[in-house]
């Protein structure tokens, strides 16, 4: 059994592998913090890195949005060769990283034009990228959505079958939609049944996600919690997500998300990229980590040397 994920260095996450991570992850029973940031738009903090303002609030995953593993881009990262990107955030932050990738037809990708969504080769969910992702020092790929590009529950299933074939072993793979994406169809309390959720794992989900309670309309804790129930029955782990911008909300809908999340059964809690652009608002990633685990483990992880 792995260490669990609070009380890891950034040496000992480095030298973890994939089961390594997914055992340390389920060892912090319902506290690892996924913080989401996008690396394309100017960092709130100018000369830093949107997730390396997240690590120092105490994030233990580092989700990337809007990464295309072909033409890879973090403003306000040191200059690397393209192919070192992830290795040199990691080398800064000690943190997992991990970035979505969308599975999105040519057709829907074509109509989302003009938009901070709009599509790239290097952001589609293929196994050609999956694997660039692992070569670069990926730890995790998600299969979402981004607002109106139009990915569907049975796309991600394709996705993950191809994923998982190709880098399976080498990627902690996670499914599932913050959102509708675009999918009227797939929205609500359509967005993830218990089918898609038994589809995804059969095709090689690691981590189910699902919205988090009161971010979408019909997202309840009883839904989450049967989702949650299911997943774990499976041997797999549930992330919530807030992905609805929520992440701009006052911190105290922030700790009550945290709360329904944590009685709902999340193993891990994604906060989103737009409080303000980039990235949460910074006090609400703060107030997310302490409700789901108090002030000891959020300043720890918020103190711990990424030299130890």
């Amino acid at each position: 059994m792995a260490k669990r994920l609070l009380d890891c260095t950034a040496s000992e996450l480095a030298a973890f592998g994939k089961e390594d991570l997914l055992d340390a992850i389920a060892g912090c029973e319902g506290r690892v913090m996924v913080s989401e940031t996008i690396g394309i738009t100017q960092p709130l903090l100018n000369d830093v890195t949107n997730a390396e303002y997240a690590a120092a609030l105490g994030a233990d995953i580092l989700l990337l949005n809007m990464f295309d593993v072909r033409q890879p881009v973090i403003q306000a990262l040191p200059k690397v060769a393209p192919q070192n990107t992830v290795r040199e955030l990691k080398r800064l932050t000690g943190r997992i990283i991990g970035i979505n990738l969308e599975p999105v037809d040519s057709q829907m990708a074509a109509s989302n034009d003009g938009t901070l969504w709009q599509m790239s080769a290097g952001r589609l969910a293929t196994a050609e990228n999956a694997v660039l992702a692992a070569d670069m020092g990926v730890d995790m790929i998600l299969l979402t959505g981004n607002p109106g590009n139009g990915v569907c529950n049975e796309a991600i299933v394709d996705a993950l079958l191809e994923m998982k074939a190709a880098a399976g072993e080498r990627l902690i793979l996670a499914a599932g939609k913050m959102h509708g994406a675009g999918i009227r169809s797939q929205s609500g309390s359509a967005i993830m049944t218990l089918q898609d959720a038994q589809e995804f794992i059969d095709a090689g989900a690691d981590i189910v996600l699902v919205p988090a309670p009161g971010t979408v309309p019909g997202i309840t804790v009883e839904s989450v919690h049967a989702l949650a129930d299911y997943a774990h029955s499976r041997g797999a782990l549930l992330m919530t997500a807030i992905g609805t911008s929520q992440e701009g909300a006052d911190t105290a809908t922030i700790r009550q998300i945290a709360l329904w999340c944590k009685m709902a059964g999340a193993d891990l809690h994604h906060i989103g990229d737009t409080g303000v652009p980039g990235m949460a608002l910074p006090q609400n990633i703060l107030a997310y980590s302490i409700a789901i685990r108090g002030e000891r483990h959020t300043y720890h992880r918020m103190a711990l040397s990424i030299n130890r």
